[in-house]
Protein backbone atom coordinates (compact mmCIF):
# COMPACT_ATOMS: atom_id res chain seq x y z
CA UNK A 1 0.00 0.00 0.00
CA UNK A 2 1.72 3.28 -1.41
CA UNK A 3 0.90 6.86 0.87
CA UNK A 4 1.05 9.52 -1.38
CA UNK A 5 1.70 13.15 -1.00
CA UNK A 6 2.04 16.31 -3.42
CA UNK A 7 4.60 18.40 -2.61
CA UNK A 8 4.69 21.56 -3.90
CA UNK A 9 8.23 22.93 -4.66
CA UNK A 10 8.64 27.12 -4.91
CA UNK A 11 11.55 28.13 -6.86
CA UNK A 12 13.02 30.51 -9.54
CA UNK A 13 13.48 28.77 -13.16
CA UNK A 14 14.74 30.61 -16.80
CA UNK A 15 11.82 31.19 -18.82
CA UNK A 16 11.07 30.76 -22.38
CA UNK A 17 12.10 34.26 -22.80
CA UNK A 18 15.57 33.69 -20.84
CA UNK A 19 13.88 35.64 -17.85
CA UNK A 20 13.88 34.41 -14.49
CA UNK A 21 10.69 33.49 -13.43
CA UNK A 22 9.49 32.20 -9.86
CA UNK A 23 7.25 28.72 -10.23
CA UNK A 24 5.69 26.59 -7.75
CA UNK A 25 5.13 22.91 -9.14
CA UNK A 26 3.75 20.20 -7.58
CA UNK A 27 5.58 16.33 -7.52
CA UNK A 28 4.14 13.27 -5.83
CA UNK A 29 6.48 11.95 -3.83
CA UNK A 30 5.47 7.83 -1.92
CA UNK A 31 6.20 8.62 1.42
CA UNK A 32 5.23 6.99 5.39
CA UNK A 33 4.74 10.85 6.67
CA UNK A 34 4.60 14.15 5.92
CA UNK A 35 8.16 14.46 7.66
CA UNK A 36 9.70 12.21 5.21
CA UNK A 37 8.04 13.67 1.90
CA UNK A 38 9.37 16.75 2.43
CA UNK A 39 12.71 15.22 3.22
CA UNK A 40 12.34 12.64 0.26
CA UNK A 41 11.12 15.96 -2.42
CA UNK A 42 13.74 17.86 -0.87
CA UNK A 43 16.31 14.94 -1.92
CA UNK A 44 14.53 14.46 -5.15
CA UNK A 45 14.92 18.25 -6.36
CA UNK A 46 18.13 19.45 -5.39
CA UNK A 47 20.12 17.96 -8.38
CA UNK A 48 17.49 19.61 -10.80
CA UNK A 49 17.17 23.03 -9.06
CA UNK A 50 19.97 25.60 -9.24
CA UNK A 51 19.46 28.25 -6.38
CA UNK A 52 17.26 28.36 -3.35
CA UNK A 53 14.19 26.71 -3.52
CA UNK A 54 11.49 25.85 -0.99
CA UNK A 55 8.41 23.16 0.20
CA UNK A 56 5.81 25.08 -0.17
CA UNK A 57 2.97 23.03 0.40
CA UNK A 58 2.48 19.12 0.80
CA UNK A 59 -0.97 17.68 1.21
CA UNK A 60 -1.95 14.00 1.63
CA UNK A 61 -3.12 12.58 -2.26
CA UNK A 62 -5.63 9.70 -1.93
CA UNK A 63 -4.63 7.50 -4.96
CA UNK A 64 -5.78 4.14 -5.45
CA UNK A 65 -3.79 3.11 -7.80
CA UNK A 66 -0.56 4.65 -10.26
CA UNK A 67 -0.03 3.47 -13.58
CA UNK A 68 3.02 4.99 -14.77
CA UNK A 69 4.23 4.76 -18.92
CA UNK A 70 8.03 5.58 -19.40
CA UNK A 71 6.89 6.98 -23.43
CA UNK A 72 4.36 9.60 -21.09
CA UNK A 73 5.48 12.89 -20.40
CA UNK A 74 2.06 14.16 -18.92
CA UNK A 75 0.07 12.54 -15.68
CA UNK A 76 -3.28 12.05 -15.58
CA UNK A 77 -5.96 11.97 -12.60
CA UNK A 78 -9.10 9.63 -13.18
CA UNK A 79 -11.98 9.34 -11.23
CA UNK A 80 -13.09 5.35 -11.69
CA UNK A 81 -16.22 3.84 -10.13
CA UNK A 82 -16.35 0.59 -8.96
CA UNK A 83 -19.62 -1.14 -9.68
CA UNK A 84 -21.21 -3.58 -6.64
CA UNK A 85 -24.42 -4.48 -6.13
CA UNK A 86 -26.31 -3.87 -2.48
CA UNK A 87 -27.85 -7.15 -2.21
CA UNK A 88 -29.67 -6.22 0.41
CA UNK A 89 -30.97 -3.27 -1.08
CA UNK A 90 -31.01 -4.63 -4.59
CA UNK A 91 -29.06 -1.21 -5.71
CA UNK A 92 -26.25 -0.81 -7.73
CA UNK A 93 -23.95 0.98 -5.26
CA UNK A 94 -20.64 2.77 -6.90
CA UNK A 95 -17.36 3.03 -5.16
CA UNK A 96 -14.80 5.95 -6.59
CA UNK A 97 -11.22 5.93 -6.55
CA UNK A 98 -8.58 7.84 -7.67
CA UNK A 99 -6.25 6.47 -10.32
CA UNK A 100 -2.80 8.04 -12.07
CA UNK A 101 -2.24 7.41 -15.43
CA UNK A 102 1.11 8.67 -17.25
CA UNK A 103 0.87 9.22 -20.86
CA UNK A 104 1.63 11.57 -23.71
CA UNK A 105 -1.78 12.38 -24.17
CA UNK A 106 -5.10 11.89 -23.08
CA UNK A 107 -6.18 9.40 -25.39
CA UNK A 108 -3.45 7.46 -24.83
CA UNK A 109 -4.19 7.95 -21.15
CA UNK A 110 -7.46 7.11 -21.62
CA UNK A 111 -6.33 3.83 -23.37
CA UNK A 112 -3.55 3.03 -20.57
CA UNK A 113 -6.41 3.33 -18.27
CA UNK A 114 -8.93 0.98 -19.64
CA UNK A 115 -5.57 -1.88 -20.49
CA UNK A 116 -5.11 -1.64 -16.80
CA UNK A 117 -8.52 -1.86 -16.08
CA UNK A 118 -9.20 -4.71 -17.98
CA UNK A 119 -7.61 -7.05 -16.09
CA UNK A 120 -10.14 -6.88 -12.96
CA UNK A 121 -13.12 -8.84 -11.88
CA UNK A 122 -15.38 -6.28 -10.84
CA UNK A 123 -18.01 -4.06 -13.26
CA UNK A 124 -16.33 -0.07 -13.40
CA UNK A 125 -16.98 2.90 -15.47
CA UNK A 126 -14.59 5.67 -16.03
CA UNK A 127 -15.74 9.02 -14.44
CA UNK A 128 -13.55 11.65 -15.22
CA UNK A 129 -9.88 11.82 -16.34
CA UNK A 130 -7.96 15.00 -17.13
CA UNK A 131 -4.63 16.17 -16.94
CA UNK A 132 -2.49 17.89 -14.11
CA UNK A 133 0.08 19.96 -13.20
CA UNK A 134 2.70 16.99 -11.44
CA UNK A 135 5.74 17.40 -13.05
CA UNK A 136 7.07 14.12 -11.63
CA UNK A 137 6.26 11.32 -9.32
CA UNK A 138 8.92 9.73 -6.75
CA UNK A 139 7.70 6.06 -5.66
CA UNK A 140 9.38 4.08 -2.96
CA UNK A 141 12.78 3.28 -4.29
CA UNK A 142 14.13 1.19 -1.31
CA UNK A 143 13.44 -2.29 -0.78
CA UNK A 144 9.94 -3.70 0.77
CA UNK A 145 9.05 -1.74 3.55
CA UNK A 146 6.54 -3.00 6.53
CA UNK A 147 3.13 -1.17 6.88
CA UNK A 148 0.89 -2.26 9.52
CA UNK A 149 3.63 -5.64 10.29
CA UNK A 150 2.88 -6.52 6.52
CA UNK A 151 5.72 -6.10 3.89
CA UNK A 152 4.53 -4.53 0.65
CA UNK A 153 6.58 -3.58 -2.37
Amino acid sequence: MHTWFECKVRYEKTGEDGLPKKVNEPYLVDALSFTEAEARIIEEIKPFVSGEFTVSNIKRARIAELFDNPSGDKWYRAKVNFISLDEEKGVEKKTAVTMMVQAANLKDGLMLLIEKLGNTLSDWEIATIAETAIMDVYPYAGGPREENGETSD
